[in-house]
């Protein structure tokens, strides 16, 4: 026994944990000083588990990580966000945790740096056509080309507009970890972002947009929270209705099947950063590319 009463094991394994979290920590501060990692991941890391590795981070020492904010900065920007510079990242509050979020998205978008903006909606709202005149229009912007194990359409590309697999690639693909995101879409074929293309080009501060479906989304929020959420509406349901009909690809077993779909994916527009809609392709796209903040892009009407 110590002086102190615990038993010289127990004052043992304590250290050895000590030192194991302090080591894991700097791991984690190292990872985003060069880039591996994002500030506002390890946050929303921490505040899913608050008990882990992240939530015993300080938030002083990860945003001493960040380029530009030396121990002086830092407790400036603590003291506008009304966090003590003791607190850890898993004990703050609802309120502070808002505030450090949002100040941690703003910053991630600085010049310089690429952002990564998700374009999501409702089965025939016309995300496709969205992204096709972004492409065109604004060669900037870095359009994220999904792998998927469904049938090419007329006119679709191998590679431009998909990565045509089959269900053997696909499953080769998630073993060994190369999607950002993947989901069954209307429970039928898979889709999928491979992680490397985008990451690349966010760290060469080039722009990305991803047009994917909800569950997709999802994913890509859990693993890249700086993202922005955007969701793509349809002036009306009437007309959602009419561009799945009018571009007769499905069977009408199949548009009865997406239509449902449609309904359920409308219902979680309130998850998105933003909503645009799909009115008109030039002024829709315009509005998706303001949220890129891809230098020479138009105003927005």
């Amino acid at each position: 026994m110590t002086a102190d009463g615990m038993p010289e094991v127990d004052r043992a394994a304590a250290s050895r944990a000590a030192i194991a979290a302090r080591r894991a920590r700097a791991e984690v501060k190292e990872a985003v000083r060069t880039g591996r990692r994002s500030a506002l991941d390890v946050a929303e890391t921490a505040w899913r588990d608050p008990s882990g590795i992240e939530g015993g981070m300080r938030v002083r020492d990860l945003l001493t990580t960040l380029k530009g904010l030396g121990p002086a900065r830092t407790l400036t920007v603590l003291d506008r966000l009304g966090i003590a510079p003791v607190k850890r990242l898993g004990g703050l509050g609802h309120r502070q945790r808002a505030v450090l979020r949002d100040w941690l998205k703003r910053r991630s978008a600085v010049p310089g740096h690429g952002r990564l903006v998700v374009l999501a909606g409702p089965t025939a709202v016309g995300k496709g056509t969205v992204s096709a005149f972004i492409r065109e229009n604004f060669p900037d912007v870095m359009l994220s080309v999904s792998a998927t194990t469904r049938r090419p359409r007329p006119g679709e590309i191998d590679g431009l507009h998909y990565f045509f697999v089959d269900d053997a690639g696909f499953d080769r693909m998630i073993d060994s970890g190369e999607f950002l995101e993947w989901a069954v879409v209307h429970n039928l074929s898979r889709y999928g972002t491979p992680r490397g293309p985008v990451q690349e080009a966010l760290a060469s501060g080039r722009s990305v947009l991803l047009e994917i479906d909800l569950d997709g989304a999802r994913q890509v929020r859990a693993a890249m929270p700086e993202a922005t959420l955007v969701f793509l509406l349809p002036p009306t349901w009437e007309e959602l209705v009419r561009r799945l009909v009018g571009r007769g690809t499905e069977s009408p077993e199949e548009q009865a099947r997406r239509l449902e779909t449609a309904r359920v994916e409308l219902a979680a527009q309130d998850e998105f950063d933003a909503l645009v809609v799909n009115d008109d392709v030039r002024r829709t796209a315009a509005e998706v590319v303001d949220l890129l903040a891809v230098p020479g892009a138009p105003s927005r009407a």
